[in-house]
């Protein structure tokens, strides 16, 4: 392969777009990167390796918890927490102390020696001590019945005090047993039933306290929960760290309170910071690609990625100390969701806020409000018409309000755990409440920088255009009147219908307004002002070739004028589209007419289009056709025009003009429907005035004119008979005499 090959496939390859939009992406996150890791080189020329290298002085009072003790008397105080118990099956130990009083009574009973009975009885006591066991079967064996069961009823009723205190497994395996017996026993005992008792009960009596071990952890958990922290004060103008010094974990603690950055960002660091940063991109871009394909434009993702590095800039270079609440995170939401939408500028400021927050190192109080406070801007700029920019003002006094309740709630719910200084919450609280409005004014002052820089177009760029004093609407107006007057028509059409569809109606409108600005080049040879001009019509001069000609010139006319008075692209659209590639119908048949039917193409004779593919050029394309056509017509039944509007959708939809277009059959219908609705309304019925009013009315105002003529004459006359007297301050017949 030849060298000039080689060197052409590479340039090639370099100005594919692909190749563009992945060197864009790979410069946007290295940017971000560079941008919030800069900050933490300021910590590093003070700290190497975790040892000091200057002393760092306190400029202003920090209070700082010392987690490491805390954690550890959490701990101390946890493991202290006696495990919570509660009760066994109830009734077993009970029914343990019966069966054996059964035995004792069966054995008792038997007709055997007594040798063998004191044999039986010895199998069912376990006691070590010889002495003490004969001791007890003998009682239990020769006592007579009143005795024997005076023995078992104290036995049960000191069984049933023992109970009722409980018997944990740590008093059976220290031998507490015997102890607990003698301290529950019911009084008047005597020392021989004692002995018996006591053998009785330690042979039924098993721990009946249990662990709750849910019962346990929590309670464990809420001791530690109420150990308060540590908490450490550097008074102003004290040393934080001297050098020389190993910073801990609290020094770097009441650094980071100080306003450092304390992360020690080696290569390792940055790699990690700079996958932190790709991820979050890659996810955004993965949700645009998914669910906002229309928004990934280079124009949109460009002013995305320029407000996130403006956003990096201001968060990292804000003065040390300074709380990080003053960040205008509801302007960024403002503004994207202005060019975008709502939806879009959410995701982008949630994933921004996290990149920040764990590159600043942000506390969680933060990150949890502007998590709340994003999601509440980004509610309240879907609910804005966008019809006055003071609006935008009163959305960033609301987001203020509602800034300050999520800080202030957060805060006192915190205070309840640890000591809060109320100054640090005033000043976050007062800084929530200045940055909603503060947002809405920076949004305000840049979106004609964003504009005019993206050449995007926004709702309050569109209600700028829409004014009637721009430049072109006025030459327009005096210059092709009648085509002025049908734009008007026509973007009333489109505004009802676009909000009838959900489509955009100030988009519509104003695409509506410019969309025949082609025919300022040759005003003369459109109908429309040929009657106001009161000219012949030129096109009879010509034949229909050009004719045709100079017809379906006027889009790509439009288009050079619009951009002659930097018109934004979109509007570019609906100049362009307004027709499609529709036939003109009229010099067509007029060519056929004069040349036959078989030396004449429709595709000569066709708008270059191209087709509509906005739901707003679209309603553009029937609504330009619908007004003309309904003009033309004099004084048209509501039936008529009705009728007129579906033959025009009919033909639009057979000649496949709208076969681009977003819109479904339902919308083309609720079109119609608005369609006909509006043009009702213009050509409403007028009442018929007589033929002979204005001779009527002459006759009036003569015979008014005598009338006032006479009673000018008689007061001039009571005038001159009265000089003397004052004038008169009443009026008579709606005539001041003072006059």
């Amino acid at each position: 392969m030849k060298i000039s090959n080689i060197k052409g496939a590479i340039k090639d390859f370099f100005r594919s777009s692909q190749v563009k939009k992945v060197a864009a992406f790979v410069f946007f996150t290295l940017l971000m990167t560079a941008i919030i890791a800069s900050q933490n080189y300021f910590f590093q020329d003070i700290i190497e390796n975790g040892i000091s290298k200057r002393d760092i002085i306190a400029q202003k009072t920090l209070t700082v918890e010392d987690v490491k003790k805390t954690e550890q008397h959490r701990k101390d105080v946890m493991q202290k927490v006696d495990p919570v118990l509660v009760p066994a099956e109830d009734g077993f130990i009970e029914n343990n102390l019966q069966t054996l009083r059964t035995s004792i009574v069966q054995i008792r009973k038997k007709e055997a020696a007594a040798s063998v009975k004191k044999e039986e009885l010895g199998i069912l006591f376990d006691i070590t001590d010889t002495y003490k066991k004969d001791f007890v079967i003998n009682v239990l064996l020769h006592s007579d019945d009143t005795s024997l069961n005076e023995i078992f009823e104290k036995a049960s009723l000191t069984l049933t005090n023992i109970l009722n205190k409980g018997i944990t497994e740590k008093d059976y395996e220290n031998g507490d047993i015997d102890r607990i017996i003698i301290n529950n026993m019911v009084s008047n005992v005597s020392r021989r039933q004692v002995s018996v008792i006591r053998a009785l009960l330690e042979q039924v009596i098993v721990p009946n306290l249990v662990e709750d071990e849910v019962a346990t952890e929590n309670a464990r958990r809420n001791a530690m929960n109420s150990v308060k922290p540590y908490i450490i004060t550097f008074q102003k103008g004290e040393k934080i760290v001297f050098e020389g010094e190993p910073v801990t974990r609290l020094k770097r603690d009441a650094l980071r309170k100080a306003g450092y950055n304390v992360y020690e960002l080696n290569w390792q660091g940055l790699a990690a910071l700079y996958v932190l940063i790709f991820i979050a991109t890659s996810l955004f871009l993965l949700y645009m690609k998914q669910f906002e394909k229309q928004f990934l434009e280079e124009n949109y993702l460009s002013i995305s990625g320029v407000l996130a590095i403006i956003m990096a800039l201001i968060s990292t270079l804000m003065p040390v100390g300074f709380s990080p609440y003053i960040l205008p995170f509801p302007a960024f939401i403002f503004i994207l969701a202005i060019f975008t939408n709502s939806r879009v500028a959410f995701v982008a400021s949630t994933m921004l806020l996290a990149v920040l927050s764990i590159g600043h190192q942000y506390n969680i109080q933060f990150l949890s409000t502007f998590v709340f406070l994003n999601l509440v801007s980004t509610i309240a700029i879907s609910r804005i018409r966008f019809s006055k920019r003071i609006d935008l003002i009163k959305t960033g006094f609301e987001i203020s309000l509602a800034g300050v309740i999520i800080v202030f709630s957060i805060y006192l719910l915190e205070k309840c755990l640890i000591d809060v200084s109320n100054v640090l919450i005033l000043t976050n609280v007062g800084l929530m409440l200045i940055n909603g409005v503060m947002s809405a004014i920076i949004a305000l002052g840049t979106l004609p920088l964003f504009e005019s820089a993206s050449k995007i177009i926004t709702p309050y760029g569109l209600a700028e255009l829409a004014d009637h004093n721009q430049p072109l609407l006025k030459r327009l107006q005096f210059e092709a009147p009648g085509t002025y007057h049908h734009s008007l028509m026509v973007a009333n059409l489109c505004e009802a219908a676009a909000e009838a569809i959900g489509a955009n109606p100030i988009l519509a409108r104003v695409g509506a307004f410019y969309h025949d600005i082609g025919k300022l080049k040759r005003p003369l040879f459109f109908v429309e002002n040929q009657s106001y001009f009161g000219i012949e019509n030129p096109h009879t001069k010509l034949n229909p070739r050009l004719s045709k000609m100079v017809i379906t010139a006027h889009p790509k006319d439009g288009v050079e004028i619009a951009k002659e008075y930097g018109l934004p692209p979109i509007i570019y659209n609906f100049i362009l589209q307004h027709h499609g590639e529709g036939l003109a119908s009229y010099f067509y048949n007029q060519a056929v007419k004069e040349e036959g039917v078989e030396n004449v193409k429709e595709e000569q004779f066709r708008y270059t289009g191209p087709k509509p593919n906005m739901k707003e050029t679209a309603i553009l394309m029937i609504a330009d056709a619908v007004e003309s056509a309904v003009r033309s017509l004099k004084n048209p039944t509501p039936e008529e025009i009705e009728a007129i509007i579906n033959k025009i959708i009919i033909e639009r939809l057979n000649d496949t003009q709208l076969a681009d277009s977003p819109l479904t059959l339902r919308d083309i219908k609720t079109i119609a429907a608005t369609f006909s609705r509006i043009l009702r309304g213009m050509q409403h019925n007028r009442i018929k005035y007589q033929e002979n009013i204005v001779e009527e009315l002459n006759k009036n105002k003569i015979n008014m004119g005598k009338v006032l003529d006479e009673d000018l004459e008689n007061k001039i006359k009571e005038l001159e008979g009265t000089q003397k007297q004052p004038e008169p301050k009443e009026k008579d017949n709606g005539i001041d005499d003072s006059k």
